[in-house]
């Protein structure tokens, strides 16, 4: 399986002839879509999902699919999937879980609105949240930074959740400096997981 990660939050998976392409939000790179079969959102907010950049990647692509939590697939129409917490599918030939269901809160219970966490083979996108899922997860995609994220809440969340790879994703607010603080706690300090940064465009390969 092939992890590609592209602009903050979005990520590429591929195994073979399955292919998913996670958040392509405002800052990701049109190159992304390239050969994709499926689109999941995990939900409305620009970094997450840009409608003209998905219009344009469909109108290329008639065949993509696209799943979205019931807010953005009504808001974006034209054949979107509507998907809800727990919720099974399959999309570009992998078995995808829903799960989650809120955003993470930054303060007086903002931003409300529904957030679904993917998992995928293993995979784990969590979206805007910090939920903690029931299952194995071999490789966690772990926001970095954001207004409603401290460090000490990813690191929680990778103790809770115990993958046995990280990668770190949501990351377009940080400077070097900071990513580079972020990845000396997680990489250096953080024993549960083996921790790795994939650089913009480049590829880890989970065995």
């Amino acid at each position: 399986m092939l992890l590609t990660k592209y602009a903050h939050a979005c990520v590429r998976v591929e195994d073979g002839e399955k292919s998913v392409l996670i958040d392509p939000g405002c800052w990701t790179e049109p190159e992304a879509f390239a050969g994709v079969r499926a689109v999941l959102i995990t939900h409305g907010h620009s970094d997450h999902v840009d409608a003209d950049l998905l219009a344009g990647a469909r109108a290329a692509n008639p065949a993509l699919e696209v799943y979205a939590p019931k807010d953005v697939a009504d808001e974006l129409g034209g054949a979107v999937h509507a998907v809800g917490v727990g919720e099974r599918f399959e999309a570009g030939g992998f078995a995808v879980r829903a799960v989650g269901g809120r955003h993470a809160v930054t303060i007086d219970d903002l931003p409300d609105c529904p957030n679904l966490g993917y998992l995928l083979d293993g995979v784990y996108h969590p979206g805007d949240s910090l939920h903690v899922p029931d299952e194995e997860v071999r490789a966690l995609l772990l926001p970095a930074s954001g207004p409603w994220l401290a460090l000490r809440a990813a690191i929680e969340m990778v103790r809770a959740v115990r993958p046995e790879r990280t990668f770190p994703i949501h990351d377009a607010n940080l400077s070097e400096i900071g990513a580079a603080n972020f990845d000396g706690w997680l990489g250096r300090e953080e024993a549960t997981t083996r921790y790795a940064r994939i650089a913009l465009g480049e590829s880890a390969r989970l065995d």
